[in-house]
């Protein structure tokens, strides 16, 4: 019951935010909001506690009959994939509850709604995470969509009823897409012995080959627009240019994180010939979307849609290590998607920081502000070269473990998704030298540097990145064991280290 208690309690703890009395300051809706945000991840960490790491299979498991008539049931289990993304979840929601602390709402009375709807965000991502009934996942991964519909139109700024559409129309247009797959797996099963959405029981039917691709395009589309993957990630930079900076971390870092988590739970494990069938045309796809993501973001005046647009370069990389079928690079992906979790959060709470401060979301109202805002400075440096993946931070080891994984499966299209990393750097640099360096704007003369609230919000953000780069093992150990019968699965196995030149025939030439 550990999984069930961890979805129930964030959802409870919205209920009774949503319901406290409507205060000036909405302080009691901001501390008790924390305080279930604290108590969620106090369980996660005891669930890693209770967590065999040496197996990969899944564990924790729950399984109560829902639907009968349909063969749904609420079944509920983590591998170590799934565990890690319930980890980050956790882990995030209290920092962003911390960092949104002063958050200006139009109408006060409406902090108790902005608060109640993260903590129902929470409880929504870590019931996608933790689902092994697809049409249990297929209805959690549809609610996802109505706390952020509201996060953005009611309590985003600008354009936010346009972005807040978009947003759902993208989304819903993938899930209309994927539920005509999930009604195909239920014909399936019923056919071959009756209705069943289990996950262990659609991995055993036997499916025409024309069947099973067109079942897994109704999935991969729907996770494609959710990740987001090029040409389907328009919707992103709207979104997070509206959206307020912790509703921004949450859709990004975590609900995003639901397309390339169901890449590798829904398309690799239950359709392994149609992904490896489909893998040519995806990792171009995912080297476009690198390219065509840290392209734009170069040219970016805007610092929400920049770090919006380097997410979508950055789960191209996800997505190629996903789909490179290594478990060197899935397990880089899996990785991946956890370390960008944390380098994406420091990046959108430190830029709404900024805009609050100076009132402009342009990169061109900025400059010189390390000079009377050092510590906010700092941080943005620290996120910013967390987000290039320079040695010593944690994304460095994932991309890594991307790229030496894909380059075993395919060296031209690692080597050009390798350029990625050269303009990560421009993009970064550019970003942080136009804002903080040089002579200091008028406009900024004033700019007060971090409270100590603020810097406590996003230290653990900054600790993980910096304890991760040095040490990753610890979370390495609990995805490795998920991974590889993910590989194992799609059957195109771990591919034999590539030799410039055969020794062996150079050695028997020389002797002949």
């Amino acid at each position: 019951m550990m999984l069930s208690l961890l979805i129930a309690v964030p959802l409870l703890g919205a209920l009774v935010v949503a319901l406290l009395p409507r205060t000036a300051d909405g302080a009691t809706a901001r501390h008790v909001a924390f305080g279930v945000s604290i108590l969620t991840l106090l369980m996660s960490l005891a669930l890693l506690r209770e967590f065999d790491i040496e197996s990969g299979g899944y564990q924790l498991t729950e399984d109560h009959e829902w639907i009968g008539a349909l063969g749904v049931h609420w079944a509920l289990g983590v591998n170590g994939i799934g565990l890690t993304m319930i980890f980050l979840t956790t882990v995030l929601t209290p920092i962003v509850l911390v960092a949104s602390w002063r958050d200006k709402e139009a109408d006060p009375a409406r902090t108790n709604t902005y608060f109640a709807w993260m903590l129902v965000l929470e409880a929504l991502a870590i019931g996608v995470f933790a689902a092994t009934d697809v049409f249990m996942f297929y209805v959690l991964f549809e609610a996802t969509l109505i706390p952020l519909y509201f996060l953005i139109g009611a309590h985003g700024t600008g354009q936010r009823s346009y972005a807040a559409v978009k947003f759902l129309i993208y989304n819903l247009l993938g899930g209309l897409i994927m539920l005509a797959s999930v009604v195909g797996l239920y014909v399936l099963s019923t056919q071959q012995g009756g209705p069943s959405f289990l996950h262990a029981d659609l991995m055993d039917l036997e499916m025409s080959q024309t069947t099973e691709r067109l079942l897994f395009l109704g999935f991969f589309i729907a996770f494609a627009i959710k990740a987001p993957l090029w040409p389907l990630h328009t919707w992103l930079p709207d979104a997070a240019a509206s959206a307020t900076p912790g509703t921004s971390v949450l859709m990004v870092s975590v609900v995003d994180k639901i397309g390339t988590f169901g890449m590798i739970r829904w398309c690799l494990e239950l359709f392994p010939g149609a992904s490896e069938w489909a893998s040519p045309v995806v990792l171009v796809l995912a080297t476009i979307s690198i390219l065509y993501g840290a392209l734009l973001a170069i040219g970016q005046d805007d610092l929400r849609r920049l770090i919006a647009l380097t997410s979508v370069s950055h789960f191209g990389f996800i997505i190629l290590g996903i789909f490179a079928f290594t478990s060197v690079s899935m397990t880089g992906s899996v990785l991946y998607m956890f370390n960008h979790g944390l380098s994406t959060a420091v990046l959108f709470l430190v830029a709404g920081m900024m805009i609050q401060r100076r009132g402009s979301a342009r990169i061109s109202d900025f400059g010189g502000v390390q000079k009377v805002a050092p510590v906010l400075s700092g941080v943005l440096l620290v996120g910013g070269l967390s987000s290039l993946s320079l040695p010593g931070l944690a994304p460095f080891v994932s991309e890594f473990l991307v790229l030496a994984g894909t380059f075993t499966r395919s060296i031209p299209i690692a080597t050009v998704a390798t350029l990625g990393i050269v303009l990560a750097a421009v993009y970064i640099l550019l970003m942080y030298q136009r804002t903080m360096t040089g002579p200091l704007n008028e406009a900024t003369a004033g700019f007060r540097d971090l409270s100590r609230r603020e810097v406590g919000a996003m230290a653990p953000a900054l600790v993980l990145i910096i304890g991760l780069g040095f040490v990753p093992q610890p979370l390495l150990e609990v995805i490795d064991p998920a991974v590889e019968p993910v590989v194992n699965t799609v059957g195109v196995g771990d591919p034999p280290p590539r030799a410039p030149l055969d020794l062996t025939q150079q050695t028997e030439g020389a002797h002949e």
